[in-house]
């Protein structure tokens, strides 16, 4: 049963032909090679390597593609300058590898370099010993084989530092090294991994939970999964199952077994967006804290500001952002600041959890970033811990343990040289980008907007708006989105509800100062065309988006952890009408 998707495109005929295929698995002989259990960067990482080995491969996930901690980083691709004083030369060097990998082969439309300020605050002792470790940063970057992607260091002195930044303080430094990292969209990375892989001929299915696994015996033999689209259950057949569940690991282990569980502990970091005129810099910060770092991060019209490590036991689907912690980046980061931020200038907020491999040490701030590969029980592999900018190695590493007992021989990792689509070609659409504004009609602005966020793929967007020029409009209260956006999230990137399109296939949730609000109605009715949604569930889409927003504002005026996730629990989470 061939149910490959055009151009991988994630639409609603693609997900039950998926659903389908997957049911099929119950049959003789109609088995996956793997089930991958998880829809965050490294479950849909693993599914692309695995599938680009020539296996049978299928991936749940139960919300959203990318809904937990990895479309909640610092939306930074880096090596880690904090772990050089950790002397973990290992991690920083591998991560760099990658880092100059995402940057000039594997996704050039969705990564891209960001400048950085390193603050020297001490004169003669600071400089020689923070540029000795910027120096051994970009080396290391060096040795990798692939490209850099990245400019190296430069010195500044106070007055170069103050004209990147004019709005730091003027006795805030004596001087500062710009270096530089990479960024990118991590939620629309992680839609366009899985469509990669659904273009390889992964099945890919969100809105579909993990209840229980199969066993046999000692072995796990697959997985029975619900579907949140319509309530029913059913048994997935797999040789292997891969669990990349992040935060979640523990839950879904204990599902199998006690015995030699690897513990991972949640870490919350939360992150303030603020318009980009709040304060002039061309550059972005690194600032050092009592705990950790804190990154101002330039983000298009905006900076985003984080992250705090703090350690969280409560709600892990959604990890809410206390007034504590807001003031806490604002103090540290106006320590800096001229005219100092606050909470009037704050747009968005927002809060993930990272996957830490939980050591004897209290600190989460001292925990471990590397990541661990563990077959707990015959038939189920389990992937925890490690970095964004990493995943692809997690991804590899799980799949040759998950292939290490197959029958027969399956091919190397060769992810390394997939880029995702829209990669290719993308140099060459941005050179014509102002023929194509001509062609289409579409300001050279917008064009330059879809090719940085879809690459080669832009002229699958000019397409409906060709059908449908109203959709080249942008959406309400988010200027630099097109309505053409919500109806590709829906046709092609596997959106099912509202809030996965204002929260993750664009930004816009954390963007607007309404957070969404004004472009629900609209959001609503160009998905619902496209999903087949009665009047009673766009009405229910737009009702609980509004709702979410009001708990989620609520819960940022709380003074502590737990009020904060009571009020954001306020409201359930939105399944569709039946």
């Amino acid at each position: 049963m061939k149910t490959v998707p055009a151009n991988g495109a994630l639409g609603p005929a693609a997900r039950e032909a998926s659903i389908q295929r997957l049911r099929a698995t119950s049959e003789p002989g109609q088995e996956l090679d793997i089930l991958i259990v998880g829809g965050g960067i490294v479950g849909t990482g693993a599914a692309l390597d695995a599938v680009t080995r020539g296996l049978n491969v299928g991936i749940v996930e139960a919300n959203d593609w990318a809904a937990g901690t990895s479309s909640r980083s610092s939306k930074l691709i880096h090596g880690g300058l904090r772990y050089l004083e950790m002397l973990d030369f290992g991690l920083v060097k591998e991560a760099l590898q990658e880092r100059g990998l995402l940057l000039s082969e594997l996704a050039p439309h969705l990564a891209r370099p960001v400048p950085f300020l390193y603050p020297l605050t001490k004169p003669f002792i600071e400089r020689p010993y923070v540029g000795a470790g910027i120096a051994l940063y970009d080396i290391l970057s060096v040795s990798s084989g692939h490209s850099r992607g990245v400019p190296f260091h430069k010195h500044l002195t106070k007055r170069g530092t103050l004209r990147a930044a004019p709005s730091l303080k003027n006795d805030a430094f004596v001087g500062s090294i710009r270096y530089y990292d990479g960024q990118v969209d991590d939620a629309k990375y992680v839609a366009n991994l899985v469509r990669t892989a659904a273009y390889y001929g992964a099945h890919a299915v969100n809105q579909m939970a993990v209840v229980d696994f199969l066993r046999e015996g000692e072995r796990v033999v697959g997985a029975r999964v619900a579907n949140h689209e319509d309530g029913t259950q059913f048994k997935i057949r797999a040789k292997q199952v891969i669990n990349a569940t992040g935060v979640w690991t523990d839950e879904t282990q204990a599902m199998v077994t006690e015995r030699g569980q690897l513990k991972v502990r949640a870490s919350k970091g939360i992150h303030l967006v603020v318009p980009r005129d709040r304060f002039q810099s061309t550059v972005g910060l690194i600032l050092r804290t009592e705990k950790s770092v804190l990154f101002v991060i330039p983000w298009g019209r905006h900076w985003i500001i984080g992250t705090t490590d703090t350690d969280w036991s409560l709600d892990k689907a959604h990890p809410a952002a206390s007034s504590k912690d807001i003031d806490y980046i604002l103090e540290h980061v106006n320590q800096v600041l001229k005219r100092p931020l606050t909470r009037e200038d704050v747009e968005g907020v927002y809060a993930g959890l990272r996957p830490l491999l939980a050591g004897e040490n209290d600190s989460t701030a001292k925990l471990s970033r590397e990541h661990v590969v563990a077959h707990p029980v015959p038939g189920l592999v389990v992937v925890a811990g490690g970095k964004w900018t990493t995943y692809r190695v997690m991804a590899k590493d799980a799949v040759d343990e998950a292939t290490r007992s197959m029958d027969e021989r399956v091919p190397p990792s060769c992810t390394e040289t997939i880029p995702l689509l829209g990669a290719s070609g993308f140099k060459a659409a941005w050179n014509r980008r102002n023929r194509t504004a001509e062609e289409s009609g579409v300001h050279v602005a917008r064009i330059e907007h879809l090719l940085n966020r879809y690459g080669a793929m832009t002229p699958e967007l000019l397409a409906i708006i060709e059908q449908d020029p109203t959709l080249a409009e942008p959406i309400p209260g988010a200027d630099d989105y097109l309505q053409a956006e919500a109806v590709y999230a829906a046709s092609h990137e596997g959106a099912r509800h509202v809030h996965d399109v204002l929260t993750r296939r664009t930004r816009i949730s954390i963007e607007a100062w309404d957070r969404g609000v004004s472009a629900v109605p609209v959001v609503a009715k160009l998905m619902g065309d496209v999903l087949g949604w009665s009047d009673a569930q766009r009405e229910n889409e737009v009702r609980h988006y509004i709702a979410r927003v009001e708990a989620e504002r609520l819960s940022q005026q709380q003074p502590d952890d737990e009020s904060a996730d009571a009020a954001r629990l306020g409201v359930e989470d939105i399944v569709p009408l039946r």
